[in-house]
């Protein structure tokens, strides 16, 4: 299975980082290829609705950012993971600019299965993008293998860690 992971984290070595990491580990272990975008570092705008690509662009954005990397991976996926810190009870902007960016595909038939990765300092601060990712996965007929999120401003907990590697094994 061929799993895209859309990191959201600006941080190289953060938490959402560490979590990728293991979740990466986990799923490499079980035969599965895993393709991470750290889209937190990448030039991607959100959508602009001028919709373009359903009328001239016949299914492709007018903007060409780095998202122009990512398609590929989205369009050959079997599976999608979403990793995100929690910046004022949401993914941060640079993840969800990468998600608005979909609407030019409309239902992503290929993939099959999404997850979750939300790490935060605050506790009680993740139902906003669970929702968020619950009606995608609805809407779009995704299967959800799962949700973990960590809370705390110290060190992963190596449960967690071994959370994330167990929900890349078994996707």
């Amino acid at each position: 299975m061929k799993i895209l992971v859309l990191s959201g984290s600006p941080r190289k070595t953060g938490k959402t980082g560490q979590m990728v990491a293991a979740f990466k580990d986990g799923a490499e272990s079980a035969g599965h290829e895993v393709v991470i975008h750290d889209v937190g570092r990448m030039k991607i705008g959100g959508c602009l609705a001028c919709e373009y690509c359903h009328t001239k662009g016949e299914g492709t954005c007018i903007q060409k950012d780095d998202m122009q990397k990512i398609y590929p991976d989205l369009y050959s996926a079997d599976a999608i993971v979403f990793a995100s810190p929690i910046y004022y009870f949401t993914m941060t902007a640079q993840i969800e600019d990468a998600i608005q960016r979909f609407y030019p595909t409309g239902t992503i038939d290929n993939i099959k299965k999404c997850a979750l990765i939300l790490c935060s300092a605050s506790p009680g601060v993740y139902s906003a993008s669970e929702a968020q990712v619950a009606d995608m996965s609805g809407y779009m007929g995704w299967e959800q293998a799962g949700v973990i999120t960590v809370c705390g401003a110290d060190e992963i907990a190596p449960e967690k860690i071994r959370e994330a590697f167990d929900l890349g094994k078994n996707m």
